[in-house]
């Protein structure tokens, strides 16, 4: 018990301090500007009906695995679903990063798929409070939601127009370039689902980073958004995309677990047992070593691991969060990976990396 009070009493002032060093840096939230994109959905949250009582009542089906029961008993024959939209919100690793980036007050020149010609409706709110540059019409979302976890059905044959001919058509390169020289976070979110970001990072690699006029490196958060169903080639080529932004960039990388294995397994990383089985920090060391870039996020549903400079720090992020804070507002539009990558990049966009990974280890 005297050790869990220590701890609780070092934590305590770790983040006293770590709260004082964020008041007293001359870089705050509110002067930091980011370049984010490049997807956008529209979310629809659904339920599943299990049982329906009359036409206002319902129970649904709660799990993962009583759908996919209900599923199987209906192999062979045929079965009827039915589903209740309970919200229509917006979606997308950039909106949904560019919104966490928003409620904690920082800047945000947004580019992506929000509609065309004219913004969608879910997305209107974050347009307004950002600098916005939309390509064409959102994918689109039907997220079936269970207590334990969600389906995500994607529609994303849109994402074919985000293509760098069609960025330029609506941000001219000097724009861009003029953009992306005040900025101190990029985030080029959603390769898994967006056919040509490899060529989009290539572009940007060559045409746009070498002729920034900035004397600090800004930092360059990329997510892949579980690349499983991409080839091991492709996965490799945008490894090694990633890798060249840091001769530009303080570069990021977010993972969640199931990503960090995948990525072991491309990578041929030597581990102590198959990468799905390691621990967050074995795994989360070896991926930094390998691609030798300044950050490394391995996000678990529970806490997150990450090493900076050669350095591993874990946290615990809140299963049920703080009243009143960005994450309890957000709690169906703000995912793990928004919250782990803003609670990084914010503080590294002030150059308090390591003040901030200290408190919450």
């Amino acid at each position: 018990m005297r050790g869990v009070r220590y701890m609780a009493q070092k934590a305590k002032e770790l983040i006293q301090e770590t709260l004082q060093a964020l008041k007293t840096t001359e870089t705050k939230p509110e002067e930091l500007r980011c370049f984010v994109g490049l997807d956008g959905f529209v979310d629809e949250i659904i339920h599943v009906v299990d049982k329906r009582m009359d036409f206002e009542s319902y129970t649904r089906l709660e799990t993962i695995a009583q759908l996919a029961d209900r599923i199987g008993r209906a192999a062979g024959l045929s079965t009827n679903i039915e589903l209740i939209q309970r919200q229509v919100k917006l979606g997308g690793n950039g909106p949904i990063m560019a919104n966490a980036l928003l409620s904690f007050g920082a800047q945000v020149t947004y580019v992506g798929c929000l509609g065309d010609p004219d913004i969608h409706p879910v997305f209107k709110e974050m347009a307004d409070a950002c600098e916005t540059y939309s390509i064409c019409e959102p994918g689109h979302t039907d997220a079936l939601e269970f207590t334990d976890g969600k389906l995500m059905l994607g529609k994303i044959e849109i994402l074919k127009e985000i293509t760098w001919d069609n960025i330029l058509a609506k941000l001219p390169l000097e724009k861009m370039v003029e953009i992306l020289s005040r900025s101190q976070l990029m985030g080029l979110l959603n390769w898994t689902m967006i056919p040509y970001m490899s060529d989009i990072w290539e572009k940007v690699l060559t045409e746009v980073l070498p002729r920034l006029e900035t004397d600090a490196k800004p930092l360059a958060f990329f997510d892949l958004c579980d690349p499983a169903k991409r080839n091991k080639e492709d996965i490799a080529k945008a490894m090694e995309l990633i890798q060249r932004f840091e001769k530009y960039c303080r570069v990021i990388l977010g993972l969640n677990r199931k990503e960090a294995s995948e990525i072991a397994d491309v990578l041929e990383l030597s581990l102590s047992d198959k990468p799905e089985n390691v621990g967050l920090e074995e795994i989360t060391t070896a991926i930094a070593e390998k691609l030798d870039i300044y950050c490394v996020v391995v996000h678990p549903v529970s806490e997150a691991g990450t090493v900076v400079g050669g350095q591993y720090y874990m946290w615990m992020v809140p299963i049920h969060p703080i009243p009143g804070s960005p994450l309890e507002r957000e709690t169906t539009s703000m995912p793990a990976f928004a919250w782990g990558s803003s609670s990084v990049c914010l503080p590294s966009s002030a150059w308090l990396p390591e003040q901030v990974l200290q408190a919450s280890t």
